[in-house]
């Protein structure tokens, strides 16, 4: 499963009032994996920056005026979206801009069956809030130290972190590590080299058997005819 996580930088709040994409930044993850893909580009709004605007992310018109159009780099942008599905908080607003701007350059837009809103998600999880992209990484403990200013790569990057936690949090060494105060006499424990080692929790009971009880008369049966120095024996059955 691919998918993107994904945001924007604008000269303003209204892409159909004249406000204008300045930067896109996008992570790409794998089965929910950081795979280290990312597209990123700074855009020539072909306007000026509203002091607001240049406060939040520090994008001067002097900076962008050497940049690319937006239909310029239209082609290259939906060649890396592809079919996967967008992962961005506050969906309406980014999509907004970015299918505003793909109908000026006459390109398909993005449909929302594609668009995955983790702000969304962040309101029916923790509906007292704050739901922010800092507030969520207060929450979480995700380091967002470098988000001085905001910057679509980086927002990118930080809200691909956030998205795990929100659909079930991080898993540690893909899952292998132990939660840090689960020790019980009832776990067992695997190394696992440089992860460390597993503590293996055992089931509240045990799940039933699939096989028969003439099936496992004939695999009793089985083993018994290897004889005493059989590898089997070993591992028991």
């Amino acid at each position: 499963m691919r998918e993107i996580s994904f945001d924007t930088e604008t000269t303003g709040l209204n892409p159909r009032g004249g406000d204008r994409l300045v930067e896109i930044g996008g992570v790409e993850l794998i089965n929910h994996i950081p795979t280290g893909n990312a597209y990123h580009v700074y855009i020539n709004p072909e306007r000026d920056m509203p002091e607001g605007a240049f406060k939040v992310h520090g994008l001067s018109e002097e900076f962008l005026s050497d940049k690319p159009l937006f239909a310029q780099v239209a082609d290259e942008f939906l060649e890396f979206v592809g079919d996967a599905t967008l992962v961005i908080h506050n969906a309406a607003f980014d999509m907004g801009f970015i299918n505003v701007e793909l109908t000026r350059a006459k390109r398909r837009n993005i449909p929302n069956t594609q668009v995955i809103d983790t702000l969304e998600i962040a309101r029916r999880k923790h509906p007292s809030g704050p739901n922010s992209l800092d507030a969520l990484c207060s929450r979480y403990g995700i380091d967002n130290s470098k988000r001085i200013k905001h910057g679509a790569l980086l927002d990118a990057e930080i809200l691909a972190e956030v998205y795990l936690e929100l659909i079930g949090g991080r898993q540690r060494a893909l899952g292998l590590m132990p939660d840090e105060e689960e020790t019980s006499s009832t776990s067992s424990s695997v190394e696992l080299g440089e992860l460390g080692t597993f503590n293996a929790k055992a089931r509240p009971a045990a799940l039933s058997s699939l096989l028969t009880e003439k099936e496992f008369e004939a695999h009793k049966a089985f083993l018994e005819g290897m004889g005493d120095d059989a590898l089997w024996g070993k591992y028991g059955s």
